[in-house]
């Protein structure tokens, strides 16, 4: 990572005390722009080897996972946003859901997960790396997309359900 904090390539590293030095340093920088640990936990591996493709695929994947063990749903993809952040009241609410402009947030919160897996998870899962073209801006750009649905479903209530 350079000073800006975008990724860059680098050289194969050729011991293993390089690696672990390497893959310190990674984790530092990353931490230190913000990146969630939960995040971090499924795609360092990827970034380490500047596999941009799987390091997308996986860091949505952390989406559903988190999804999953806050509700205790099994679903995945659209029907499991749809059990988790739709409803009168949803199992996760991001806000209070008191005005319409808050419902409307939540709505489009859940919307916006959708288009994550639907654009970012589902090709990957489906089709060749070689066929679907996944470069470092894109990469970073969803990375902070991800990152700031982590941060809002670490915030998320669970309001009582009646």
């Amino acid at each position: 990572m350079d000073a800006t904090g975008k990724l860059e390539s680098a050289t194969k590293a050729g011991t293993l005390a390089e690696a672990e030095r390497r893959a310190r340093e990674l984790r530092a920088d990353l931490l230190s722009r913000g990146v969630h640990p939960d995040v971090l936990s499924f795609c360092k591996e990827e970034l380490l080897h500047d596999n941009y493709f799987h390091a997308v695929l996986e860091a949505v994947k952390s989406v559903a996972d988190k999804v999953r063990k806050r509700t205790g749903l099994l679903d995945d993809g659209a029907a499991l946003v749809d059990r988790a952040f739709s409803g009168s009241p949803p199992m996760l609410a991001i806000n209070a859901l008191r005005t319409k402009s808050e419902q409307d947030e939540q709505k489009g919160f859940s919307n916006l997960l959708k288009g994550t897996f639907g654009m970012f998870r589902n090709p990957a899962a489906h089709e060749a790396k070689v066929n679907w073209a996944m470069s470092k801006d894109d990469a970073e750009d969803l990375l902070s997309l991800v990152l700031l649905i982590h941060r809002r479903i670490d915030a998320a209530t669970m309001p009582p359900r009646v």
